[in-house]
C-alpha cells in the first residue's frame, strides 16, 4: 500500500485523503495514518509546487556546477555536502560518479550573482579542488512535467 500511496501522491500532492481512500479501496484513518508515518520516517520529505518561473515577471537564473572534492577521511563525501547543502542558493547536492564528485544546483536572480557565489564562496572551500559551471538557459521539461508549450502543426491540409 505504501507505494501506491507514493505513486499517486507523487504525480498529485494535492489529492485529498478521501479520494486516495477511494483510488486505493481502503478507509480514510488507515491512509492519513501511514501518510503521518512516511513522513516521519522521511519516506515523505515534503509537499513541493513546480512553478514554471520563465512564464512569470520574476528573474531566475539556474546554474549546475560539477564540483570536485577531496573525500574526508572517515566520512567520505559528507561533511563537504553537508557543508555546501547548508547554504540558502543551493537548491540540490547529488554525489555523483565520473569525472566529478559533486552536482550542486544553484538557483539566483543574475548569472552575476551564481558566479559571485561559485567564486566567493563554493570554490574557495577547504576540500573543494575545482568547480565547473554551467547555466540552465531553459528548462523543457522538469520533475516529469513538460513545461514548454507543444508546437501546434499549423501547416494547411491539402488533399489531392
Amino acid at each position: 500500500m505504501r507505494e501506491d500511496i507514493l505513486q499517486i501522491i507523487q504525480n498529485n500532492s494535492k489529492i485529498e485523503v478521501k479520494d486516495l481512500a477511494m483510488m486505493l479501496n481502503d478507509n480514510e484513518d488507515n491512509i492519513a495514518d501511514e501518510i503521518t508515518k512516511m513522513e516521519k520516517e522521511k519516506i515523505i520529505c515534503g509537499y513541493h509546487t513546480l512553478i514554471n518561473w520563465d512564464r512569470t515577471n520574476n528573474e531566475k537564473v539556474t546554474a549546475l556546477i560539477e564540483v570536485r572534492v577531496t573525500p574526508q577521511r572517515g566520512e567520505g563525501f559528507d561533511r563537504i555536502a553537508e557543508r555546501i547543502y547548508r547554504f540558502k542558493e543551493v537548491t540540490a547536492v547529488y554525489l555523483m560518479s565520473g569525472g566529478f564528485d559533486l552536482t550542486v544546483i544553484i538557483e539566483g536572480s543574475t548569472m552575476k550573482e551564481v558566479a559571485l557565489f561559485v567564486g566567493q564562496t563554493l570554490a574557495p572551500l577547504e576540500s573543494v579542488l575545482s568547480t565547473g559551471t554551467h547555466f540552465v538557459l531553459k528548462k523543457y521539461k522538469d520533475y516529469g512535467i513538460i513545461l514548454d508549450d507543444e508546437k501546434k502543426d499549423e501547416r494547411m491540409v491539402v488533399t489531392p
